[in-house]
C-alpha cells in the first residue's frame, strides 16, 4: 500500500500519527476495574426490555478481564497508515490508504456512535484491493477514514460548536488537503447524518454519496413519531403504503422503547461520568443500542460470531473508547446536533442507498426517491445490522462498488 501526504504551513501540515501503545500498567488497571465491578441484581424480565441483560454483560466482563488481548487490535491498527492534521483549530486523526490500482476513486467514510474507526477497518482492503475480494481493478477506492471530533485519536473540542455541519466542512477541507479534486462520501449512523449534511453543502469536489442509514423520514411522519415519544399519541399520517407503515412501526418502537440513551446524550451528556470511571458502565451503555444489533452483539459475546462480528471485535471497540477516554466527549455530538436524526436533509447531488435488513428501520424506496432527488442506486441486501461495515465488510464493500460505479 502507498499513501499520500501534503505538507504546507505548520497549521495545515498532514503529519504521520504513530498509534499509541498502551502500557501494561494501563491494561492491568483496566482488567482490575472490570474484575472489581459491583454487580446489580438480575433484571426482572426474561427479555432485554429492561436493558442489557446481566448474563450478557457478566460474560463480556469475564472474557475482557481474563482472555481478551488488546495487543492484537493494537497491531492491526499499527499496520495501517495514520495521520493527523489541524482543521479549524482541532487535530483531526484519519487513516489514509491509497489503492495500488490507477484511477482509484477517493472515498471518505465516516463512522458513528457507539462505533469508531474500529468498525471500518475490515473494509479497507476490499475497497483498496478489490481484485482480491471479487471485484475488478476498475472498482478500486482510495480510502480516508477520519475519527470524528471527540472520538478516538482526534482532538476533543474545548468549545461548543462541533456539530455535523462543522464536521462536514472539515471533511471537505481534509480531502482537499490530501490533494483530491473529486471524491465521494459514505456514512452510517452519525456518519450518515454527516454525509447527508456534506452532500447538502455540495462542495464542487464531492461527486456523490452513499448511506447505509438513509435519512428519508418525511416531516409529517417525524412529527407523528415525536408526538408518540412525548406521550400525546395519535395515528400515523394517512396514505402510507404497507411498506411505509411497516417502517413507521419500526421507528415507533425505536423511539418509544429504545431511544432513552439518545435522549440522555441529547440533553445532558456530561452526566454520564460512569463512562469514564467504569469499563462495565461504558460497555453496557455502548451495547444498549438498537434491538437487532443488541441481539447480534449478545450472540457474539456468547462466542457465536455473527458475520465478522465477534466478541473480540466488540471489545476492540470498547477498549478503544476506554483507552482514549472518549465516552463523554463522543456523546456530546448528540447535544451539538440540530438535526432530525432520520429526517430528510435535502440532498440533491447523486446519492446511493443500501438497506441492510437489521437496520433500525427499513428505508422504503418510495421515501428514498423523495429524500434524494438524484437517487442513482438503491438496493436491499439479505444480511447485516446497523453496524453494516463491521458485521458484513465484504457485502458492504460490494455495495459501495456498485453504488459508485456510474460515477467513475
Amino acid at each position: 500500500m502507498s499513501v499520500t501526504t501534503e505538507k504546507s504551513s505548520a497549521t495545515t501540515a498532514v503529519r504521520p500519527f504513530p498509534v499509541p501503545v498502551a502500557s501494561e500498567e494501563e491494561l492491568e488497571a483496566l482488567r482490575a476495574r472490570v474484575a472489581a465491578t459491583r454487580w446489580p441484581d438480575r433484571e426482572l424480565v426474561t427479555d432485554h426490555s429492561q436493558g442489557v441483560q446481566l448474563a450478557v454483560i457478566t460474560e463480556l466482563a469475564r472474557y475482557w478481564a481474563a482472555e481478551y488481548d488488546w495487543r492484537r487490535c493494537e497491531a492491526k491498527l499499527s499496520a495501517l497508515p495514520h495521520f493527523t492534521t489541524e482543521i479549524d483549530g482541532l487535530d483531526i486523526h484519519f487513516i489514509h490508504v491509497r489503492s495500488e490500482h490507477p484511477n482509484a476513486l477517493p472515498v471518505i467514510i465516516t463512522h458513528g456512535w457507539p462505533g469508531s474507526i474500529i468498525e471500518l477497518l475490515a473494509v479497507i482492503d476490499p475497497l483498496t484491493n478489490p481484485t482480491a475480494h471479487g471485484g475488478t481493478a476498475a472498482d478500486a477506492f482510495d480510502v480516508v477514514i477520519p475519527s470524528m471530533p471527540g472520538y478516538g485519536y482526534s482532538g476533543k473540542p474545548q468549545q461548543t460548536g462541533w456539530g455535523p455541519d462543522r464536521i462536514a466542512g472539515a471533511w471537505t477541507e481534509l480531502m482537499k488537503r490530501l490533494g483530491y479534486t473529486r471524491f465521494v462520501a459514505q456514512g452510517g449512523d452519525w456518519g450518515a447524518i454527516i454525509t447527508d449534511v456534506l452532500a447538502v453543502q455540495a462542495p464542487p469536489e464531492l461527486i456523490g454519496m452513499h448511506t447505509n442509514m438513509a435519512g428519508v423520514i418525511p416531516a409529517d411522519v417525524s412529527t407523528a413519531l415525536a408526538r408518540n415519544v412525548l406521550g400525546a399519541g395519535g395515528p400515523p399520517p394517512s396514505g402510507l403504503s404497507a411498506e411505509e407503515q411497516s417502517t413507521y412501526d419500526q421507528l415507533n418502537f425505536f423511539y418509544t422503547k429504545g431511544i432513552g440513551y439518545g435522549i440522555e446524550m441529547i440533553t445532558q451528556p456530561q452526566t454520564l461520568y460512569g463512562l469514564a470511571d467504569s469499563p462495565v458502565a461504558l460497555a453496557s451503555w455502548v451495547l444498549n443500542h438498537d434491538a437487532s444489533s443488541y441481539f447480534d452483539i449478545a450472540d457474539a459475546v456468547a462466542g457465536h460470531p455473527v458475520g465478522n462480528l465477534t466478541r473480540d471485535e466488540v471489545l476492540d471497540n470498547l477498549t478503544f473508547y476506554w483507552l482514549t477516554n472518549t465516552g463523554i466527549s463522543s456523546a456530546r455530538l448528540y447535544w451539538e446536533s440540530p438535526y432530525d436524526f432520520f429526517g430528510v436533509k435535502g440532498v440533491t447531488i447523486p446519492a446511493a442507498v443500501s438497506v441492510f435488513p437489521k437496520e433500525i428501520y427499513k428505508a422504503p424506496r418510495s421515501w428514498a426517491e423523495q429524500a434524494y432527488s438524484n437517487l442513482i442506486y438503491f438496493n436491499e441486501v439479505d444480511r447485516g445490522c446497523h453496524f453494516a461495515a463491521w458485521q458484513e465488510p465484504e457485502l458492504f464493500s460490494s455495495e459501495l462498488r456498485a453504488a459508485f460505479r456510474s460515477l467513475r
